[in-house]
């Protein structure tokens, strides 16, 4: 069962027009129980991929009809906005099936998770680094206090991008022990608990084997795959974040 401000979110996610056929052929795929709610994770580049040229037709008709001015810059922002929406949507579907405890919530508004600020800011110096979210994944307690939470960064390509997060999880972790590194640079982080940081991505472009991307993953407590391929053990299927939240949150 969701609240009323999840019931808010599947509504806005289904409601933005570049999201309406990839719901909609995802939606066929579970009546037609082709896969099952919690496996959908593992299909998302699909859906990605084979709604593009649907996509693409809105995009071209909100030119014509002057609700876009430049098309290029639409289809940047959908890409990354697409995915991230897709793991918000499949999520609450999972939750509203019950494959999810009642006191876990999804957010890409940082600002609503509890004491955000703590969690997220690490000073050096008189400056603030912030991390690289997209998602946040957090649990409250019997008393509905905060009790625990995860990052997760999205990406549908690895390149440069990995690199930021892991080196941001590196900075986290090295604000979080006493070292002369600490010290030196004036790192001050006191979050009430460490989140754990994970990385999901759908490999756009074949990234996934090339040898530094893989020791990038290294760094993270987990990487996720929305994409049915083999990888082994280094980076799990994206519907194991069902599971990984079950047990760490």
């Amino acid at each position: 069962m969701l609240n009323k401000m999840e019931f808010k979110t599947l509504q806005d996610i289904e409601s933005r027009y570049y999201m309406q056929p990839m719901i909609a052929k995802i939606n066929v795929d579970i009546s037609t129980q082709k896969f099952g709610l919690q496996e959908i994770f593992n299909h998302l580049y699909d859906y990605l991929v084979d709604c593009k040229d649907e996509v693409e037709i809105l995009i071209q008709n909100r030119v014509q009809q002057g609700e876009i001015r430049d098309a290029s810059q639409a289809r940047k922002s959908i890409a990354g906005g697409a995915f991230s929406n897709l793991i918000v949507w499949v999520f609450l579907k999972n939750k509203e099936q019950g494959n999810i405890r009642q006191n876990i919530f999804i957010t890409s508004k940082i600002s609503s998770v509890p004491q955000w600020q703590d969690l997220f800011y690490i000073k050096v110096g008189e400056e603030i680094q912030k991390p690289d979210v997209d998602l946040v994944i957090y649990s409250l307690d019997s008393k509905n206090k905060f009790h625990k939470c995860l990052i997760l960064s999205l990406k549908t390509s690895l390149r440069e991008r990995a690199g930021q997060t892991y080196k941001w999880k590196l900075l986290m972790e090295i604000a979080n022990v006493e070292s002369s590194i600490r010290e030196k640079y004036d790192i001050s982080y006191n979050p009430p608990i460490l989140p754990l940081v994970c990385f999901a991505t759908v490999n756009f472009y074949n990234e996934i084997n090339n040898p530094q991307h893989r020791g990038m993953f290294k760094f993270f407590d987990c990487a996720f795959i929305g994409k049915n391929i083999q990888t082994g053990d280094f980076i799990k299927p994206l519907s194991a974040l069902i599971d990984y939240i079950s047990e760490k949150l």
